[in-house]
């Protein structure tokens, strides 16, 4: 049993989210260890942390590493959030001892690692079921429930008992401690009281600065809930983490290929997004991620031909881009969720790809997370084109992707006059005032300002 001595920071209701520095350029990748190799072990992915590190990736991003529970089990495996034992590994990727080689090796190459953390339920077999049953919702009857009718394999937490508060901050605080890790990914973050986080935050950053990153988006509920449902008061962004999930304009990418939106659509959510959250927000872009893959389709399925040049924009837009396993290979197959199904890697067909637009977003003055100094400027033209360039202190990227078959042509603005850098072909352009960009169908373009 672990210590329940309370661990919050007396100071918890001052504390107020200061992101690390070295989040300011960093790109996010979630890695699935059981798919990852055909072991399907953390020593096995281990082999691949010094490509990821060349790749431009910052941000490692575990999917849950515990014990699976048996009972009510989902397919042969189980899923990966139904937790039986928050101080356990599972054994499936290996021992506590693997585990803190990874997160060693990936500190050796400048990578940080968040564990993906189950808040919200456990598994029905988890021993915690039988010793705090209090500590569990119940239903009218009541008979403990699952937090969504179709999560049958977990049974939900109530946390409005402060013995199971201080467990759960304890046993967050045990792998910052034990396996050095820089953080967490919270599942289903909202349906955790607010108050809660507030009060782990600071209890982690006693031991070391962390990065948070809940799965939520304020501007795109989840589900159907509504964010009032569970946070009248306070926002999660506030004192508890560093980013959300931007699933709003995850879902906008899919309504575009669609084609049930255009392109300028996003100008929409660019102004929801900025009424809400201040620009030192973090949001999280994406095309895939577990979920999506697994249950509404590869980025073929979704995106079609835009797959690519949406990946572009999830890179390039205002956030922090994540990258799914897979993803550099061309993955065009949804992975099994509950078995064992390892990724086809195909010698990393879009590794390049990745690399040239994340190596470029790690250094680029104008391109830093969460910062008010960089100016975003729309550039008018074609329904099909949507354009920017993001500005800093004369420092410039010029991003537009083409969403028709059809090759267009992006007017320039007196403001790009001057000499570019394509960053995939390495060509150099001189424009001039009255030039256009041409696009081909389906494609984009990617041009850094050259220094005069």
């Amino acid at each position: 049993m672990p210590n329940l001595t309370p661990t919050a920071h007396p100071d918890a209701h001052l504390f107020r989210v200061q992101h690390p520095e070295w989040a300011a350029n960093a790109t996010i990748y979630e890695v699935n260890i059981r798919q990852y190799t055909p072991e399907g072990t953390f020593r096995a992915f281990m082999a691949h942390l010094p490509r990821l590190a060349e790749m431009g990736i910052s941000i490692i991003w575990l999917m849950p590493i515990h014990p699976i529970g048996e009972q009510g089990r989902k397919g042969t495996r189980g899923s990966q959030y139904a937790v039986r034992d928050y101080f356990g590994v599972n054994p499936e990727f290996g021992t506590l001892t693997d585990l803190r080689a990874l997160v060693a090796e990936a500190h050796r190459l400048g990578l940080r690692v968040l564990l993906d953390w189950v808040a919200n339920h456990t598994s029905w077999d988890n021993p915690l079921v039988q010793a705090h049953p209090h500590w569990y919702q119940h239903d009218a009857q009541g008979q403990l429930m699952p937090p969504v009718a179709d999560w049958h394999d977990v049974v939900a937490l109530d946390y409005s008992q402060p013995d199971l508060r201080r467990y759960m901050t304890e046993a967050l605080s045990y792998w910052v401690r034990e396996a050095d890790i820089d953080g967490y990914r919270c599942d289903v973050a909202a349906l955790v009281p607010t108050n809660f986080w507030d009060e782990v935050r600071p209890a982690l950053e006693a031991i070391k600065p962390v990065f948070m990153l809940a799965e939520w988006d304020e501007l795109y509920p989840s589900g159907g809930l509504s964010w009032e449902d569970f946070n009248p008061d306070t926002h999660l962004l506030e004192r508890a983490f560093d980013m959300t999930f931007g699933l709003r304009l995850h879902y906008l990418f899919d309504s575009i290929a669609e084609g049930k939106a255009e392109p300028a659509a996003i100008d929409e959510y660019r102004a929801a997004e900025r009424a809400k959250y201040p620009a030192r927000v973090y949001l999280m872009n994406f095309t895939s991620n577990h979920d999506v893959n697994s249950w509404d389709g590869t980025e073929y399925e979704r995106l079609g031909p835009l797959a690519q040049p949406f990946a572009v924009l999830t890179v390039l837009l205002p956030g922090m881009p994540l990258v799914y396993s897979g993803q550099e290979a061309g993955l065009n197959r949804r992975l099994a969720f509950f078995d064992h199904d390892p990724i086809d890697w195909q010698h990393f067909p879009l590794q390049n790809f990745y690399t040239q637009l994340l190596q470029l977003k790690r250094r680029h003055p104008t391109l830093r997370n969460g910062d008010p100094a960089s100016r975003f400027v729309r550039l008018p033209g074609p329904a099909s084109l949507y354009g920017f360039i993001r500005e800093k202190a004369g420092a410039a990227v010029l991003c537009v992707i083409n969403t028709a078959p059809e090759t267009a042509a992006l007017p320039l603005p007196e403001s790009a006059a001057g000499t570019w850098r394509d960053i995939f072909s390495e060509e150099q352009l001189m424009f001039r005032t009255g030039d256009e960009l041409p696009v081909s169908g389906h494609g984009w373009r990617v041009l850094e300002r050259v220094a005069g």
